[in-house]
């Protein structure tokens, strides 16, 4: 249950906030009550005002790899804070952090800095219609890419026709020029480069799709992009929001062997601060603003804390490289409730790949579409949050979401989680929670 003051909070959050949160999934709707409210995080743990410790799970939706609150970070932070915390013009700093990044990703020959990775997407597509000359787009069912219009855009009753608006105030213009195709399909994505192909300017896609949960590419489906993109000449975007730095100290691209025209990053980058990058071949990112005509500006843009916050989480993680820690843990978290829901019986998969997982409630085969995650029962996940949340643990509210180990988890955390999952699970399938 949420404590008083969480409570409190948030009734007087609801008079002054729209649904009183300043993002959607804050607000508990898809597993019910109400929301924590969170004062104090460190390490893997975080603390509700209600004074009850968790171990988190949702590390700020991707961000905190290294762990709340890390000490060498927010020095770096306090440190940056005191000299001010704005400027409006150039720093080092945005030098410093443009040249760490660049040299992890070799795809990037130049990168713009900005502060949010819906701001990224933006500019990316805007690059690619600059450079192209074209306005069609070509985006993967399930793939989150920030809230700009053109990408808040559903597939159509037909693939060829174009999508529809998933969100009022996007005009039915605009969904018009986005292809959905469903993700790991390049059947679809080839007959509408056949038909569409003079028109495309970009196919964007997350390499990892994080934002339905954990969906993994298909062999050959990102090698595949490459491919089609080359066919239709049109820009290939990889949005590694989420994967940018997360299964090692470049993007995933790198790591598979994939080369994008442009990348987009946030989250980790920005090591808890809020930021943003877009990057790529140097003839695409030239046509930026003031050196070309594709226009993009910001007042905080390169923003002196933000970016200090980086330069010191970067550097952190190319030091202690703490890749292999993470992905063991979460292998032995995802095999171990594999292991317990086939020995009962219950229709449960754990999908996991490096420190990222989801664990949905559907039986197997793992989920390769939209479709399939759409075949997750999500009132048994409302159950199973409800009751993580009661024991101490705090899960992304959504089954259609992924879930992240840090750094600074344990095996101790992941035994423990282990155990409170495994009681959540069969509570719920042998009816002790109703």
């Amino acid at each position: 249950m949420v404590g008083p003051v969480s409570s409190e909070l948030f009734k007087r959050a609801q008079d002054l906030i729209p649904g009183g949160v300043n993002s959607p999934v804050r607000a508990f709707k898809s597993v019910g009550g109400r929301p924590v409210y969170f004062n104090r995080a460190a390490g893997s743990r975080m603390w509700s005002v209600d004074n009850k410790e968790y171990i988190d799970y949702c590390s700020s939706w991707g961000p905190a790899i290294l762990g709340h609150s890390h000490p060498d970070v927010i020095e770096a932070v306090i440190a940056a804070s005191r000299n001010g915390l704005t400027f409006g013009t150039c720093t080092p700093g945005e030098i410093y952090l443009a040249e760490q990044i660049c040299s992890c990703i070799p795809s990037m020959e130049m990168i713009r800095l900005v502060t949010s990775g819906t701001e990224a997407v933006m500019t990316a597509i805007r690059l690619a219609r600059g450079f192209t000359g074209r306005n069609k787009i070509i985006k993967f069912d399930g793939c989150y890419h920030g809230h700009s219009d053109a990408m808040l855009v559903s597939a159509g009753s037909g693939l060829l026709t174009g999508g529809i608006s998933s969100s009022k105030g996007v005009s039915q213009q605009i969904a018009s020029e986005v292809f959905v195709v469903p993700y790991n399909d390049l059947v679809s994505l080839k007959s509408i480069i056949q038909e569409h192909g003079d028109s495309i300017a970009a196919i964007i896609v997350e390499p990892i799709a994080g934002n339905m949960g954990l969906v993994l590419p298909k062999v050959n489906f990102l090698k595949g992009l490459r491919e089609l993109s080359d066919l239709c000449n049109c820009v290939l975007i990889f949005d590694e929001v989420i994967t940018g730095f997360r299964l090692g100290p470049t993007t995933f691209g790198n790591l598979c062997g994939v080369t994008p025209d442009l990348t987009t990053l946030g989250k980790i980058i920005g090591g808890g601060m809020p930021i943003g990058a877009v990057g790529g071949k140097k003839e695409i990112m030239q046509l930026l603003a003031p050196l070309g005509p594709v226009y993009q500006a910001g007042t905080l843009s390169g923003n002196p804390v933000a970016v200090a916050a980086g330069i010191e989480t970067i550097k952190l993680l190319k030091s202690t490289n703490p890749y292999s820690k993470m992905e063991n843990l979460c292998s032995n978290l995802s095999n171990e409730i594999n292991d317990h829901c086939k020995e009962c019986g219950y229709p449960v998969i754990c999908v996991n790949k490096g420190s990222m997982f989801t664990i949905y409630f559907r039986p197997a085969p793992v989920p390769e579409s939209l479709d399939d995650v759409k075949r997750s029962d999500t009132k048994l996940f409302a159950r199973f949050f409800i009751k993580l949340n009661e024991n101490g643990i705090y899960f992304p509210p959504s089954q259609f979401e992924t879930a992240f180990i840090s750094a600074a988890h344990t095996q101790e955390d992941i035994s423990t989680t282990v155990k409170i999952m495994c009681k959540a699970l069969d509570d719920i399938f042998k009816g002790k929670d109703e």
